[in-house]
């Protein structure tokens, strides 16, 4: 985090971004969610969280929605699902990056739900990264019933860190190309002058 931009987004709570660092959270068993356009440090903040926590003595874990949802898909049993769940609900903290980058059928959305309910009644936190606001969700998992619950059970206890701008990779692309560009021309330039 010492290397993040604070100045860049428009909006970011640098105060709530920085409590998060005490760990709080982790005792009131309290879900962070971390809403905003894309390039704009979610994931980041998420890792450094994680991270920090690690080094706190915290058991955590990483993974992208779609990995995570995709694995317990695979699973061919109830038993084997059970077990596979229990890598998602185990850990004291789970991150799950990039909800709402992709749509899921109902059978996604269910297991997404299964994870936030056990890990909810068993007061274990997770960090949670999307782009899309909740009122978007219904595009993400379109025609599932679980929707509203899943966000209910999210919300519940949670601290909602929104991030608004425009993408940082956007900006450091437009930059590396812009000294591409002028590197050329002083390199066109003495090549002139010999002539």
């Amino acid at each position: 985090m010492a290397d993040f931009d604070y100045q860049w987004p428009k909006h970011l709570d640098r105060a709530l971004l920085e409590d998060l660092f005490t760990f709080e959270f982790l005792e009131a068993a309290a879900n962070i969610i971390v809403i905003g356009p894309n390039g704009l440090g979610k994931s980041m903040i998420a890792k450094n969280l994680l991270h920090q926590a690690v080094l706190r003595g915290y058991t955590a874990r990483f993974t992208a929605a779609s990995d995570m949802l995709h694995d317990l898909a695979a699973q061919d049993s109830s038993t084997q699902l059970a077990r596979r769940l229990r890598r998602y609900t185990t850990p004291a903290l789970l991150c799950c990056d990039e909800v709402g980058y992709l749509a899921y059928d109902t059978r996604y959305a269910d297991l997404l739900f299964e994870v936030v309910t056990r890990r909810y009644q068993l007061r274990r936190p997770l960090i949670l990264t999307t782009n899309r606001p909740f009122t978007e969700w219904n595009q993400v998992f379109p025609n599932a019933t679980c929707v509203v619950a899943l966000i209910d059970r999210l919300v519940h206890r949670s601290e909602i860190l929104p991030i608004d701008g425009e993408s940082y990779r956007l900006k450091e692309a437009k930059e590396r190309a812009a000294k591409r560009a002028a590197a050329r021309c002083t390199a066109k330039k003495p090549r002139a002058a010999s002539r």
